[in-house]
């Protein structure tokens, strides 16, 4: 894993992703979150992070296998295959990245010493992870673009919902992220600092998922971002 090398005042990026509305998120989108705040309720917990986090690499995951199939049956036009892999080097990258997310909130699960739920913790996600895969398979077969939407809508869902938690929980600013799973990804000093970076992570699939459906304009910079 890269180490993350760039500077940003997440305290600064923080305060602007919750002075910024959330998109105005699709029937499929509100149907998603609906179904988790039906399982896990509103409130963000640790226990609903891990589920975002195993879902989250599930759509990256469907676009890989159809952009290979784009390849196979168009491998003679050099636009379509240099297209496919751009989303496949840039899916992999997310889903690397998401895989990191969900280290980190199983990390901080341990620390905390929670016992998880048996159901929503061991037998929803499985069950989720299969029918989200059947569904992700399927818009990403029927249209890509719609795809890409509902992947920046749950970013930016997910985004927000990070940054509302640090504000929640003023606490994570106080407790030492000390993790080798953390020192291997940057220089984050508190478990606040983590979750924000997560949030900006978040943001960053969603720019990426909204310049692939050619929605640039929606696009969202950052504030303090020194590379």
């Amino acid at each position: 894993m890269l180490k993350l090398t760039m500077k940003i005042d997440l305290k600064k990026e923080q305060e602007a992703t919750l002075a910024r509305p959330v998109r105005a998120y699709g029937v499929l989108a509100r149907l998603l979150f609906l179904t988790m705040d039906v399982f896990y309720g509103k409130e963000l917990t640790l226990g609903k992070v891990r589920l975002l986090e195993i879902l989250a690499r599930v759509p990256y995951q469907a676009w890989e296998i159809r952009q290979y199939h784009r390849m196979n049956t168009h491998f003679s036009e050099k636009s379509a295959v240099a297209e496919a892999e751009d989303i496949i080097g840039w899916g992999r990258e997310a889903q690397d990245n998401e895989f990191w997310h969900l280290q980190v909130v199983n990390e901080k699960i341990k620390q905390e010493g929670i016992t998880l739920n048996w159901f929503k913790d061991t037998l929803v996600p499985p069950v989720a992870t299969f029918q989200y895969n059947i569904f992700s398979g399927l818009l990403a077969l029927l249209d890509i673009q719609a795809a890409f939407r509902l992947n920046a809508d749950f970013e930016d869902h997910a985004e927000h919902e990070y940054m509302a938690f640090v504000k929640k929980h003023p606490e994570l600013d106080e407790q030492l992220a000390v993790s080798d799973v953390i020192k291997d990804y940057g220089d984050l000093k508190t478990w606040g600092d983590v979750f924000r970076r997560i949030a900006l992570d978040e943001r960053d699939h969603m720019n990426n998922s909204l310049k692939r459906c050619g929605r640039e304009s929606e696009v969202v910079s950052y504030l303090s971002r020194q590379d």
